[in-house]
């Protein structure tokens, strides 16, 4: 027959046993996370930008708040009784499991590692990969995050940027503005030509060197198209870009030269 009192008192002696293991365990993990936080916050704080690329920091700001927190549950888990030698083996037995559910952060972080070697891009660079595209906000052990021009935060593995292709329109100073306008077959070729290289002569942004080319490129179905290539300061190319579609138009509404678009004539037949 169960002793149930026998049952009770063995549970309150293991109670009063381990209670207050417990509390200091609790008490020092949640003060533990909050000496850590400020910690690395203050030393990272002190660190002048100038001394240390951002991308870099951030990167080794990560690894240091996980290597101290692993450390710190590994110090309450012992505080516990818990002996390590027997959360050893416990590991070992799943470590096929924990392997194959940690491949990926695995590949992440090898990602996040060769970013900082190599560095493909950097904080502050604006870049296209895996389908997206925005300026790299922060560089972390496993992932990168992007702001996108209209404020979207798009987090993208470091795994795949890592072994994929991706572009970098911040790595050069200089960036060329491609644009193509079209003329009808009846205006002046010659006088289009000189009105877009009146306004590339007018504008200072537009670099003089690489020069500057406006050329015939096509005989389309419908249109003669010119090919507009300007070399311009990376920070100006949006800039220019919008502002030179406006100002052909506008100038050659000025000068009566049409832009043709794609038309469709029907031509009824009357049958007796």
């Amino acid at each position: 027959m169960i002793d149930f009192q026998e049952l009770l008192n063995e549970g309150l002696k293991q109670l009063f046993f381990y209670c207050p293991k417990l509390i200091v365990a609790v008490l020092t993990l949640v003060i533990g996370l909050w000496i850590i936080n400020r910690l690395v916050k203050l030393v990272f704080k002190k660190i002048p930008e100038s001394k240390m690329d951002i991308s870099l920091k951030h990167f080794l700001k990560s690894i240091v708040v996980i290597g101290l927190k692993i450390m710190l549950w590994i110090t309450v888990i012992s505080m516990l009784g818990i002996k390590m030698t027997s959360f050893v083996a416990i590991f070992g037995a799943a470590r096929l499991a924990v392997g194959l559910a940690l491949q990926g952060s695995l590949a992440n972080f090898a990602g996040g590692v060769l970013i900082m070697l190599f560095r493909p891009y950097k904080v502050g660079d604006y870049i296209e990969a895996q389908g997206h595209a925005g300026t790299v906000h922060i560089i972390q052990i496993f992932n990168t995050t992007l702001k996108t021009p209209d404020n979207k935060t798009i987090v993208i593995p470091n795994g795949n940027l890592s072994n994929s292709s991706l572009v970098n329109y911040s790595t050069e100073p200089k960036r060329r503005v491609d644009l193509t306008f079209g003329i009808g077959y009846g205006d002046d070729i010659k006088k289009a030509k000189e009105i877009m290289l009146g306004l590339i002569n007018a504008d200072n942004r537009i670099l003089k060197d690489p020069v500057p080319q406006v050329a015939v490129s096509d005989l389309g179905d419908s249109s003669v198209n010119f090919v507009f290539r300007v070399w311009v300061n990376s920070t100006d190319y949006w800039n220019v870009n919008f502002d030179m579609k406006e100002l052909v138009k506008m100038e050659f509404d000025k000068n009566d030269i049409s832009i043709p678009y794609p038309q469709t004539d029907v031509h009824l037949y009357k049958h007796e």
